[in-house]
């Protein structure tokens, strides 16, 4: 195991998309661990580490809020944006065109306690590439709360505040007197694979699920989750 951080992640709204969900977006109950990899990766992301995530501590209630979103009705295709970086067709949506409202059930008044660790990718690693390099860099980054973009929490528009939690004692969870709560199925991350094939590079994206439980206001992420 690599050296281990524990962040302090807060957020006025929060919205985690379930995928069998389609045209409304419904919030899982807490962050998911691929949304919480994000979250660490928006303060330090270097190709020669990979984010671990141990387990989520949920400190507030669970509480979901409705509300409705104007948002675009489609995105620009690939094979578009291919073209444009060759000086082809010109990259633009127009709003007014394809705006479509929907409904959003979201959670509010979010706080968790993400505990994690970082791997040494060997392969993408340098000679003077460490451990103990990126661990110091990710705590001088948290504890001036410097990042290489915003993040945020499930959407864009919903903020995430973070601090680092560098003392033995932290916040107790909402849920510290709960032995049990089955959570169900959750998004634990996405399989990227990149292969040749014809001498074309192609791309496949597989979501892998966990059941998720959570003991005592904490959830323990599996290492692992085979199909």
């Amino acid at each position: 195991m690599g050296y281990g951080i524990r962040l302090l992640v807060r957020g006025d709204y929060a919205c985690y998309t379930r995928p069998e969900f389609k045209s409304e977006r419904v919030s899982y109950d807490v962050i998911t661990p691929s949304a919480a990899r994000g979250v660490l990766e928006a303060i330090l992301w270097k190709p020669a580490i990979r984010w671990v995530v141990d387990r989520i501590s949920v400190l507030n209630p669970i509480v979901f809020d409705s509300i409705r979103r104007n948002e675009l009705g489609s995105k620009i295709p690939p094979n578009n944006v291919s073209s444009a970086m060759k000086g082809g067709k010109d990259l633009h949506q127009y709003i007014n065109e394809d705006r479509q409202q929907r409904a959003t059930l979201l959670l509010t008044d979010v706080a968790y306690i993400i505990e994690a660790h970082f791997v040494m990718n060997k392969q993408k690693a340098g000679e003077t590439d460490t451990p103990e390099k990126f661990y110091n860099m990710f705590l001088r980054r948290a504890r001036q709360g410097q990042c290489f973009h915003a993040p945020y929490l499930g959407c864009r528009e919903f903020a995430a505040h973070f601090k680092l939690i560098e003392e033995d004692r932290e916040p107790e969870s909402y849920y510290k007197d709960e032995p049990e709560i089955d959570l169900g199925w959750m998004l634990w991350d996405i399989e990227y694979k990149e292969e040749m094939n014809k001498k074309k590079t192609e791309y496949s994206f597989t979501p892998k699920f966990f059941r998720a439980y959570m003991k005592h206001g904490v959830i323990e992420v599996p290492k692992e989750v085979n199909l």
